[in-house]
């Protein structure tokens, strides 16, 4: 093999393993990505389970047990009397 074209081996073979270290980095990239993705609405999806059950349930149930505040005026207007 000449020097020429053991320079130039030497020249390809560094492309190569550069290439290929920005190629592991991007698909590493990826795999973080997607993961990522997963992970944030998993979060968004039981947040918002966790508020509701926290925050708003109390007050929705309320409004949908007979016998609450809001039954009882509704059956007074639908009556025409007071509640």
């Amino acid at each position: 093999m000449s020097p020429e074209e053991k320079q130039q081996f030497e020249e390809l073979h560094a492309l190569v393993r550069d290439n290929h270290r920005l190629l592991r980095a991007v698909r590493r990239h990826q795999i973080l990505e997607f993961y990522g993705k997963w992970i944030f609405w998993i979060i968004i999806i039981l947040g918002g389970g966790a508020l509701y059950l926290q925050y708003f349930q109390p007050i929705v149930s309320q409004f949908i047990t007979p016998g609450s505040e809001f039954q009882k005026l509704l059956h007074a207007y639908q009556t025409g009397g007071r509640p």
